[in-house]
């Protein structure tokens, strides 16, 4: 029969749950309500005339191609760190928990944002009436889309990880975060960016579906380097935190010290608690 794991270490532990979680929901949270409010350009490249061949002209303008993506994606690639540790560190379950709470949040979001659209304006008091309106009346599109999608893509993502865990056996860790991610943002760059399309939120440029098409092009080249880029953090993380892994499914990524119970012997960190 297995002892209580020491209280200290179980509150680190939750402690680091909660710090996850608390960074994916913030992350999602503003990347709702800025949303689509402004396109940002992040690099631009020209190409030369030997490479025009190669490069597809929807995805360009002449020789020069721009990385243009809404600036609610900006924050994404946090979401994907957290997700891929709690899913590492924490199990499945936990990681599907923390996507249904982030689903509960963007209703709470909206229903609250409804309630303050529909009381009525304090004349002279209220500082920036058609500002609130104006990142409301974008940010009711951007919450729906992002429900839609993000159940899709995050439950795939979820799934996914632990599908290629399960299969190399705890090995390989840059295959799942990479894998798992690649799949579920292509889901989720295609599918909120084009309800938004279809709900005329994208702006008066987007006006036909070439548009529409760069746009999810470059939102998902954006996510998808940012899952590479976090692929180093990943490592760092699921080894500074390897003594906290609760390994539910059985496949320790590190081999842990011991955990010294309360009233009794050491254990290994990986013990069920």
């Amino acid at each position: 029969m297995n002892r209580p794991i020491d209280p200290a270490h179980q509150h680190r532990r939750d402690a680091l749950f909660l710090a996850l979680c608390a960074i994916f929901l913030t992350a999602l949270v503003m990347g709702n309500i800025i949303g689509t409010t402004k396109f940002v350009t992040l690099f631009s490249v020209t190409f030369p005339t030997w490479m025009l061949g190669l490069v597809p002209e929807i995805v360009r303008d002449g020789r020069t191609w721009s990385m243009v993506v809404p600036v609610g994606v900006i924050a994404f690639p946090a979401t994907f760190l957290a997700t891929d540790l709690v899913s590492e560190l924490f199990g499945r379950k936990k990681a599907q928990l923390l996507v249904w709470v982030g689903f509960g949040m963007n209703v709470f979001l909206l229903a609250v944002m409804t309630i303050n659209h529909l009381l009525p304006d304090a004349m002279g008091v209220s500082g920036g009436t058609s500002l609130f309106e104006g990142v409301y009346g974008f940010m009711v599109a951007n919450v729906v889309a992002s429900m839609i999608a993000y159940l899709a893509a995050q439950f795939i993502d979820v799934r996914l990880f632990h599908f290629w865990k399960k299969v190399t056996n705890g090995r390989h860790l840059w295959l799942r975060n990479n894998a798992s991610t690649m799949v579920s943002q292509l889901v989720d760059s295609t599918a909120i960016l084009t309800i938004l399309y279809l709900a005329g939120n994208l702006g008066d440029a987007v006006t036909g579906v070439g548009t529409l098409v760069i746009l999810i092009l470059n939102s998902y080249l954006f996510k998808a380097m940012a899952a590479a880029l976090d692929t180093p953090l990943i490592y760092l993380g699921a080894f500074l935190f390897r003594n906290y892994e609760e390994d539910p499914d059985g496949h320790p990524f590190f081999e842990k010290g011991p955990v010294r119970l309360a009233g009794g012997p050491a254990a290994t960190s990986g013990s069920p608690s």
